[in-house]
This record gives C-alpha cells, structure tokens and sequence, in this order.
C-alpha cells in the first residue's frame, strides 16, 4: 500500500482520470478494476470514479508495486541545454516562439527535440517544474503549430492555468494572427472566408468545400493585405477556428497558396522554398468570462517583434 497527498496541481480532477494519469503503464481497464475492487481510498472511504479530489486528500492505494515504478516521464533530462525564444513568462504561463522545423510534441521523427521537452528541461533547470514534486501533472502546451509553421506557443505551468487557457481557446477568448505570403494577389483586400474541410487521414491533407458537407468540419479566417509585390502579397489572417492545415488549404482555394507550401500549393524547383512562409506572430486575451488567476492578462497582447520569414522568402520578395 501507498499513500499519496493531493496537491493544489492535483486537485479538481476526478478521481479516475486522476489514477490514469499517476498510473502511466497501467491499462485503464486495470485503473476501473481497481477501483470497483475497492483498493483505491480517499481519505479512509472508498470513492465513486467521479469522486472530486481536492488539495490535501490523502490517497490509499493498494495497487502492485510494478505500477509504481517510473511513473516519471523524464524525456526532457536529454535537454541539457534548452534553446528558447521568450516572447512572454510569469509565474502561469510562458509563450515562445516555435521555430519553423521544430515540433511541439514527440512524433515519429523526433522524441528528444521537441518543444515541450526544450520548455521542461527550461523550468526544471529554474526548479518551477519538480516532477518528485508532482503526481499528476506536468508543464503543457495550450495550442500546437505545424513543424514546418513558426509562432508562438503558449505553454502553462500549472494545471490551473492549463484548465483556465483550454477554456479560452474553446470558447474562442483568445485571437490568434499569423502572417503569410501568398502567391499572386486575393480578389478583394479584406475578406473572411467561410469554408468546410473534410480531412483525409491517409493523405493528411483537407479538401475545402463552400458549402456544408456531411463530416465536414466549418473553418472560419479574416485576412487583409498588408503589402502587395508583383507576385506575391503579405497578409494577415485572424483564426476563428483551429482546424488541420487551415489557413493553407483556405488561401489555396481562394486561388492565393501561402509560398512554399508543397501540399496545396506549386511543388517542385518553381516552388523556390521548401517550407511555407506562415508565422502565428500574435495573440490577444480577450476575454468575455473570468479568468480567475489568469485574469490579470486579459486585454493584453503579445507578438513576435521583427516577425522573420527567412532568406529564401526574403530573396524572393525582394526581386518582385
């Protein structure tokens, strides 16, 4: 038998997506086996799955010991030397500017170097993050980019913070800008476009419809021209929905493909950059609820100051 204490990362969870959590390589079926057995208490009384754990509880779990054993995902300890671009931290949150070839989670091609593990290795190197410290949770990522799209990123100390920021985004209290070059120029200088994708798993491609279809997902954007060039335009597009290759699979059916995307754009040597030139570069708080320690944010906006797209781009622009 062991005994846990609950602590203020823990509390408000349910008692069985707690256990799920803390027993990384126990099957969820052995986690609901073991609570119908009787062998998880809370405060010496056994508790429904839905039991509401608060700070504090104390918890019994007679569980093998085989299911106690690294339970720490310490991936992040690869990164002696975390690499980050800081656009804003406090003591909740932290936004860093992904770069563009990176990725935010672990994925087939890459475990190591990936963004959450650079921003973990980050605070536990600060001692903010201190996994023996922690049953449950660890620092996350609110929102996710593309590997190949730069931007910022908001990461969450706290799972107050994470539950607080996860609601923003849903409820769309949070707006995101990206910057993007387009081939050739959009009909009207200002639009939102309104479409509906159907994603194709096996492709990992979206196909852009204008009027409803069944499975289809709605994706809403604004975007304005900043500056027009000869055969290209520099615009600003406003996410109202985050949907899979949003902005790319939009421009492109509008007759505007960002630069360099290979998916839904020109392929090959006439493409002349082999990444699509796409930043997320700002966000608003723009809060219509409370935001309970996070209230202090709303209203305030953040942005990549001298938003880059790279060489290749910047050449290409330049002879236009």
């Amino acid at each position: 038998m062991k005994k846990i204490t609950v602590n203020s990362n823990d509390a408000g969870q349910r008692l069985d997506k707690f256990l799920i959590k803390y027993f990384k390589t126990m099957p969820q079926s052995m986690v609901y086996k073991a609570l119908r057995k009787k062998r998880v208490r809370v405060n010496g009384k056994h508790e429904k799955e839905a039991f509401k754990l608060s700070c504090g509880d104390v918890l019994e779990l007679y569980i093998n010991d085989e299911f106690f054993e690294a339970q720490e995902n310490k991936t992040f300890s690869a990164i002696k030397t975390p690499e980050l671009s800081i656009v804003y931290e406090d003591e909740n949150i932290l936004l860093c500017d992904k770069p563009q070839g990176m990725v935010v989670h672990s994925d087939e091609n890459e475990s190591v170097n990936t963004l959450i593990n650079h921003i973990q290795s980050y605070l536990y190197n600060k001692e903010e993050y201190l996994p023996e410290n922690e049953q449950s949770f660890a620092p996350a990522l609110a929102n996710r980019i593309d590997r190949n799209t730069r931007g910022i990123v908001i990461a969450v100390k706290n799972a107050e913070s994470l539950r607080i920021i996860n609601d923003k985004i849903k409820n769309r209290e949070i707006q995101k800008f990206y910057l993007c070059v387009v081939c050739g120029h959009p009909k009207k200088q200002s639009d939102r476009i309104t479409s509906y994708l159907i994603k194709n798993e096996k492709e990992n491609t979206v196909a852009v419809y204008d009027n409803p279809r069944k499975n289809a997902k709605t994706a809403i954007l604004d975007y304005k021209t900043k500056k027009t060039y000869k055969n290209h335009t520099l615009c600003e597009v406003e996410l109202h929905t985050g949907r899979t290759h949003q902005i790319r699979a939009q421009m492109a059916h509008i007759g505007c493909p960002l630069l360099g995307d290979g998916k839904y754009g020109i392929t090959g040597r006439k493409a002349q950059v082999n990444k699509q030139a796409l930043i997320s570069y700002k966000l608003k708080f723009d809060f219509k609820t409370d935001a309970g320690i996070l209230n202090y944010l709303n209203g305030k906006t953040f942005e990549i100051k001298n938003p880059d797209f790279g060489k290749e781009v910047n050449n290409i622009l330049s002879g236009n």
